[in-house]
């Protein structure tokens, strides 16, 4: 894999350390775009949680302790989110570095590929573990690269230990995380954040179109039934006015009959 050049990017500003782009990915890695952008999933969950200038949700990004970044050891996820941490500080560092923001990340994830499986049950999840993220969760479309389809860990005492994952009807696998305090699922091999207050997903992109492709169907029917109605109620109008127009008519002939 090859590292994009830090001199080919826009020139920082005089004594800012960045951190370097993360290497290029995988063809096989298509599985975090598909899971994770592809239907605005990472995007919805920062608008879920809100609190722009203190909430970080991030990916594709180094996590590295300290400024002086050791390429070899460091590691990136496919989701990260912080809380009460420095976005821009983020942005301008071009990665998240645990000491300028005085804290680990709350959350990570990985979603599984046959070239990082191994990587993210393994040193991934080690690394994650000495920096003090809080919840370290993966995912699996099939299971045959994680061993486990949904899994997810928690930092008990500055070590790992597993989250409960259960599992529902049709196959679902849920797990709660009490740093987004939402629920993970996994729904038919696709990666689904749920309100554990609501039950209902998070709104996504896909939804609102659904919604809004809902909305113009039931705005149809009652443009449809409220012409309809217009149509009766004309109708109605017309044949009291032809009635009304038949008695004069009789009125007349009997008033005028000898």
């Amino acid at each position: 894999m090859t590292i994009t050049n830090r001199s080919s990017k826009t020139p920082q500003a005089p004594g800012r350390f960045r951190l370097p782009d993360i290497p290029e990915r995988e063809p096989d890695e298509v599985t975090q775009y598909d899971q994770l952008f592809h239907r605005g999933l990472s995007n919805s969950l920062r608008v879920h949680l809100g609190n722009y200038d203190t909430t970080l949700v991030g990916a594709d990004h180094w996590i590295a302790p300290e400024a002086d970044f050791d390429r070899r050891r460091a590691r990136y996820p496919d989701l990260l989110v912080a809380f009460g941490v420095d976005p821009e500080a983020y942005r301008a560092s071009n990665g998240y570095i645990v000491s300028e923001q005085g804290k680990a990340p709350d959350f990570v994830l990985e979603v599984a590929s046959e070239s990082t499986g191994e990587v993210d049950v393994g040193p991934k999840r080690d690394y994650y573990e000495s920096l003090g993220i809080l919840e370290y969760w993966r995912f699996d479309e099939t299971g045959e690269h994680h061993g486990a389809k949904l899994a997810g860990d928690v930092l008990v005492e500055g070590r790992y230990e597993p989250i409960e994952i259960e599992e529902l009807a049709g196959g679902v696998l849920q797990g709660y995380s009490r740093a987004l305090n939402l629920n993970l699922r996994w729904e038919d091999g696709r990666l689904v954040f749920r309100d554990p207050g609501t039950g209902k997903p998070i709104t996504t992109l896909e939804s609102e179109r659904q919604g809004r492709i809902q909305a113009e169907a039931r705005a149809d029917t009652a443009e449809a039934r409220a012409s309809s109605e217009r149509e009766a109620r004309i109708q109605a109008e017309a044949r009291a006015r032809e009635l009304e127009e038949e008695l004069r008519w009789l009125r007349g002939v009997e008033g005028g009959s000898p």
